[in-house]
């Protein structure tokens, strides 16, 4: 990873007009005071000195041969950019990059600058979510920037890290960019016991039957689809850098810190395809017992619908025996002179009759149809 010693001869472009403030204390400037957090000089892993602005930066790096500049930025203008691509030489199209954001972690050489792009993420315990960052790195032979998008990772503890153990700040920007790398994947732990926490949650939902468990699954889904786009990559990345050990004569005690990153970042890659396996068959199994359950109401109310049909049966069964003497009572029971055996003196014992024997029938009738 370690990058061509630095030529006696070498020289940057002309200074771009930059006069962003520095702030040498706030991790995360706000938009009103400009986006630089942090720049720094250091000369032998000690602080030199902390300029106040871009352009003081510049003008002290080239006054000190063999310092290293340390600048710190959160979500830059283009005027910014664009004044340490000038004084730095960085190539254009990472420059672009660190404009738009949005990018997949990768690393690309461009001649004596290594730019790497790494997505940060943080376990949110209030929201139970997943909170992703981006951040660009452009590392030269005497020069590191950090261009952050988002509040992942804290920068400022890496550099407290890094100032307090000043041999291997020594060793050079590539000790800076390794330190970054482990203060993400380091990030990455939290981020995984929380989603642990989740999908355990998640599961005692589902069988609880909670009816909003499929949009959390869902949710946390998508949340693991960026996880894996923000770990996958890295593990390529780590290999990449640690095939060229020899080539650019990486430090032996970098190559051990870097292969610790390297397993870590293994690791986690792992965990987050356990995961999203993990959620595809607790959806399977929601879906599956969504649908049990809505065979067993569909059942409930088949069987409560047919149980309903019996008792209306029984009761049209015998409204209908009942209304048979109603009928034959209400004809009688008219008040008219001239109506036939009104008189007779079987009239009331035929009547009584009739009505017994229509209503036996219609019981009869109506018991071998199964409505009685």
């Amino acid at each position: 990873m370690t990058l061509p010693s630095k030529k006696p001869n070498w020289r940057r472009r002309s200074t771009a007009p930059a006069s962003a403030h520095v702030s040498a204390a706030d991790p995360a400037p706000s938009p009103e005071r400009g986006s630089v957090v942090q720049a720094s000089l250091y000369r032998d892993g000690r602080k030199v000195s902390s300029p106040g602005t871009l352009a003081e930066t510049f003008r002290q790096l080239r006054d000190e041969p063999d310092g290293m500049a340390w600048i710190g930025l959160h979500r830059p203008s283009e005027a910014e950019l664009l004044s340490l691509a000038a004084e730095f030489d960085l190539h254009e199209l990472a420059v672009e990059d660190a404009m738009e954001a949005h990018q997949r972690p990768k690393l690309e050489r461009y001649g004596d600058t290594l730019f790497v792009v790494l997505r940060a993420a943080r376990y949110l315990d209030a929201q139970e979510e997943v909170d992703f960052g981006e951040l660009h790195v452009f590392l030269g032979t005497d020069f590191l920037i950090t261009v952050r998008h988002g509040a992942a990772p804290d920068l400022s503890a890496v550099r407290r890290r890094m100032e307090e153990t000043p041999e291997l700040l020594a060793l050079g920007p590539e000790a800076v960019l390794y330190a970054i790398l482990d203060a993400v994947v380091d990030g990455y732990a939290p981020v995984v016991t929380g989603v642990q926490n989740d999908i355990d949650e998640i599961e005692t939902e589902v069988f609880r039957g909670d009816p909003e468990v499929s949009r959390r699954i869902y949710e946390l889904s998508r949340e693991m689809v960026e996880f894996q786009r923000a770990t996958r990559p890295l593990v390529g990345m780590l290999h990449n850098l640690m095939a060229g050990f020899a080539k650019y004569g990486t430090d032996e005690e970098l190559q051990r810190h870097l292969r610790d990153v390297a397993d870590h970042v293994t690791h986690t890659s792992e965990r987050v395809d356990g995961f999203r396996q993990a959620l595809t068959e607790i959806l399977t199994v929601n879906a599956t017992l969504v649908t049990q359950q809505q065979n067993a109401e569909m059942r409930a109310l088949a069987e409560a619908g047919f149980e309903q049909n019996e008792e209306i049966k029984k009761i049209s069964s015998w409204a209908a025996i009942l209304f048979a003497p109603t009928l034959v009572g209400t004809i009688y029971g008219m008040n008219f002179d001239h109506m036939p055996e009104l008189h007779w003196v079987y009239g009331y014992p035929f009547a009584i009759l009739l009505m017994a024997a229509v209503c036996t029938s219609l019981y009869f009738i109506f018991k071998r149809r199964d409505w009685l």
